[in-house]
């Protein structure tokens, strides 16, 4: 028996416990939940409610979860691009459209699958679904992420993520054109409070978020970026360029357009951005490393359409 503990915070009051736990908890779907509170595996301040009570700020609420088998995750012949690998690491650039690790919905086809037909070991810090997975990028965001092979190599990243001395910086394409050519957005970024499954600029119960940009190009209608991240919070560059009036082109979820500009006549998939620089401390050796990666061919295609 797992189990899953909440507090409830200021703006979230009488919203049903069943609504509001689903909305919180990601992965558990409302209908389990309710399951669950019939079953009694559901206490808020150690006391069973019904599935209509309407949860109160500061409420502590403990969800038990029974044990399940977890899905089997099986080594895939996937091709990875491998920028660099040795015996504690490996920084890959992940294309467009492959989700980084398995979840409900993606047990095959992932980074993962890749990785664990290309390497033998893996670190299992972060448990069976993602072995080697240190940090994510979005399916539809495409470039460079380092994955680590023992724990060793995944506690120091971990702790150089934590600490935001890791280098990163994402190349967008993003909507409108911009007046001030570099610009920092410091806002703080949390589940947004209209809908749980988005993120948003939020400041009761967001944590700190700050990207910094510079516009390459300007276009009359679009513009070409770099976003430095100082932290990594979710979906954190499409949030903040969403929340300065510059949503990211092709990211439909966060207000960017699919636009005029089609590719072999096919719309946009998904946001039009590129981890392009990934820099940190190796875990054994102590010495920075840096690494670039090209800009796909989708983006390369899109930025001479639009000149």
């Amino acid at each position: 028996m797992k189990q899953l503990i909440f507090n409830v915070n200021e703006g979230f009051e009488d919203t049903r416990i069943d609504r509001y736990v689903a909305d919180v908890s990601d992965n558990l779907s409302r209908s389990y939940i309710q399951k669950l509170i019939t079953e009694g595996n559901l206490l808020v301040n150690g006391v069973p409610v019904k599935q209509n009570y309407k949860v109160r700020y500061d409420d502590d609420i403990c969800l038990m979860v029974p044990d399940s088998l977890q899905p089997e995750i099986l080594p895939e012949d996937i091709p990875l691009e491998v920028e660099y690998e040795d015996s504690d690491i490996l920084v890959v650039n992940k294309p467009k459209g492959m989700v980084v690790h398995p979840a409900a919905g993606h047990y095959s086809g992932t980074l993962v699958n890749a990785l664990m037909y290309h390497c033998k070991d893996l670190s299992g810090i972060n448990g069976v679904l993602r072995p080697g997975i240190v940090h994510r990028i979005d399916k539809d965001t495409s470039g460079l992420l380092v994955c680590a092979k023992n724990d060793f190599a995944h506690s120091s990243l971990s702790l150089q993520l934590k600490d935001h001395t890791i280098t990163r910086k994402y190349e967008a394409i993003a909507c409108g054109y911009f007046k001030d050519l570099t610009g920092t957005v410091d806002a703080p970024i949390g589940r947004s409070s209209n809908d749980r499954k988005l993120m948003a600029v939020n400041a009761k119960n967001g944590k700190k978020a700050v990207t910094h940009y510079t516009v390459l190009k300007n276009f009359a209608k679009y513009a070409h970026i770099e976003c430095r991240l100082e932290t990594g919070r979710t979906h954190q560059i499409r949030v903040h360029m969403k929340s300065i009036n510059h949503p990211l082109l092709g990211d439909v979820i966060y207000g960017g357009k699919l636009s005029e500009y089609k590719l072999d006549g096919n719309p946009l998939e998904g946001q039009t951005l590129h981890a392009k620089v990934l820099g940190f401390v190796h875990p054994r050796t102590n010495e920075y490393m840096e690494f670039s990666s090209e800009l796909p061919d989708y983006f390369k295609r899109l930025l001479d359409i639009l000149k």
